[in-house]
């Protein structure tokens, strides 16, 4: 039995905030404007969510982690 969309997400995040960033970021993205990075028409695939998690799922998309410059202490 296939796990629910619910189910998915949660394995998936289990805690992460960046995780949970990434998700949040992609779907605002997808809820924008953005197209898919994959055929989610021949999925039958119409929820961003779903579509944000098997992006993710099939390593599309990753979370750029921005570079802090370190300051110099005094």
């Amino acid at each position: 039995m296939e796990n629910t969309l619910p189910q998915r997400l949660q394995e998936y995040v289990n805690g992460s905030f960046e995780r949970t960033v990434l998700i949040q970021k992609r779907i605002r993205q997808l809820v924008r404007g953005d197209a898919p990075l994959f055929d989610a028409e021949l999925a039958r695939i119409e929820n961003p969510i779903e579509i944000a998690l098997v992006e993710i799922e099939r390593g599309l998309i990753e979370l750029a982690v921005d570079e802090v410059e370190e300051k110099p202490t005094l």
